[in-house]
């Protein structure tokens, strides 16, 4: 990884217009936190893990197309990091017509190497892209950003296949806002010298705070202000622009009512009847979601892979800020001692671990088990044909009883690793021969 560094911040004129409400809320978002300054050391320059990857990846394909929710830092990655970069975004009401208009045009008028901010808005610019990728047969020639995943697959697969990398971004992780280097979890080697200085009130603020980076960077953020403006630009940019919604109160009260159910499985039909919707409905409304990156669908384990993914799923927000927004908790108080502080817990861990392989270009292979007995385990993690069990518990004395479910796994013929229990103990502490207790900074 390259060294930390100040860099001035890169202004972004689209970002008022990403923003639906008057002046003094805009004021309000852009009101500077010292003690956010204060807390990173004076050091306003967070360095993304992501980057060191896209730099990797850029010498060996022509494109790169870095998909992920709005306002996680695809754009600020992109030209804080290769600035020699020309830039556009589709934002921009000109340059898309012009993009969809007449995409060679665009291509000729906007010079590569280049980065496109908002591609999904012109799909038409793929075949563009193809012939120069074909004709100047060099790599590095464009990096794209998009936040409508499902929208800009179609345009990929059909004209890009073999001459992009895709790469999923997520907001940022603790070891990024720490400013320390992270490792994908491995259970099998876990730093036992590891000490970790949060405690369960702090690590709670993290999970209210939640990941997005205009929270941690060189502005602080009023946290309601900025989710309502979030939720609002959501609705507006991405679900009117992807389907139909007669009725946006309603649409908002299913994200409400899904946030409140993280960490949690997923019962459709009561989701559909709660929110006053057909099964249908619920579920385009939840392919929506799942597909601009808002949630993500951990299916349970079968050996038969098929199979899971008919089987009922759990559901996870990838942001847990936006979660307790929806949920209406208004404080890391509240949150603490909420019905919903456990669940809260398990998604923030779960957030934590996806990343630490999505940030590496690492398909994370998770599920978790239930059987017909009800026995759990939350969440199993899947390498080279060994389950890693692993519990999540908000507690610092976790006891053999949490892990009385792993021995299931080995009954039905799986090839079982170490196990963890992701918690909130100060260091790493071995639980039994085959368990240990990891503390939830060490993921």
């Amino acid at each position: 990884m390259l060294p930390q560094q100040k860099k001035m911040p890169v202004v972004q004129p689209p970002l008022v217009r990403h923003v639906p409400c008057d002046v003094a809320t805009i004021s309000a978002i852009l009101e500077f936190d010292s003690s956010i300054a204060e807390d990173l050391g004076g050091d306003m320059f967070i360095r993304r893990e992501i980057a060191d990857l896209i730099e990797e990846i850029r010498k060996q394909f022509p494109v790169i197309l870095i998909t992920g929710p709005r306002q996680v830092g695809k754009t600020t990655v992109l030209r804080e990091n290769f600035p020699d970069y020309n830039y556009v975004s589709l934002d921009d009401s000109e340059a898309r017509n012009l993009a969809q208009r007449d995409p060679m045009l665009f291509l000729k008028t906007h010079r590569h190497p280049l980065i496109i901010d908002e591609v999904q808005y012109a799909p038409e610019l793929f075949v563009g892209i193809k012939m120069i990728v074909d004709e100047k047969r060099e790599n590095g020639l464009f990096l794209l950003t998009g936040s409508q995943k499902f929208r800009l697959m179609r345009g990929v697969s059909e004209s890009m296949a073999g001459r992009v990398a895709i790469l999923d971004m997520l907001g940022l992780s603790n070891a990024e806002i720490l400013g320390r280097k992270s490792q994908i979890f491995d259970p099998e080697n876990i730093d036992f010298s590891y000490k970790d200085s949060e405690n369960a009130g702090e690590i709670y603020t993290k999970i209210w705070k939640g990941s997005f980076p205009a929270f941690y960077r060189d502005v602080g953020s009023n946290w309601s202000v900025f989710f309502r403006s979030y939720v609002s630009t959501y609705l507006e940019r991405d679900i009117r622009d992807l389907m139909r919604v007669s009725d946006e109160r309603t649409f908002l009260l299913f994200l409400t009512f899904l946030a409140s159910r993280t960490g949690q499985l997923l019962n459709m039909a009561e989701v559909a009847r709660e929110v006053g919707i057909d099964n249908k409905t619920a579920k385009s409304w939840l392919s929506i979601i799942e597909t601009t990156g808002l949630v993500h669908l951990l299916y349970p384990y079968y050996k038969n892979v098929t199979k899971r993914l008919i089987k009922t799923p759990k559901l996870y927000f990838l942001d847990t800020g936006l979660a307790c927004y929806l949920a209406k908790i208004n404080s890391p108080e509240i949150l603490e001692a909420s019905y919903l502080n456990g669940a809260m817990f398990e998604t923030y861990v779960f957030c934590e671990l996806l990343k630490s392989f999505w940030n590496r270009g690492r398909d994370a292979t998770f599920c978790f088990y239930r059987d017909r007995d009800m026995k759990e385990i939350d969440l199993l993690m899947e390498q080279n044909g060994v389950l890693y069990p692993i519990e999540i518990k908000k507690t610092a004395m976790p006891s053999r009883t949490a892990t009385k479910n792993f021995s299931v796994l080995e009954k039905i013929g799986a090839k079982v690793g170490q196990g963890a229990v992701i918690c909130l103990v100060n260091s790493p502490i071995p639980i039994s021969e085959t368990v240990i207790a990891v503390p939830i900074g060490a993921i």
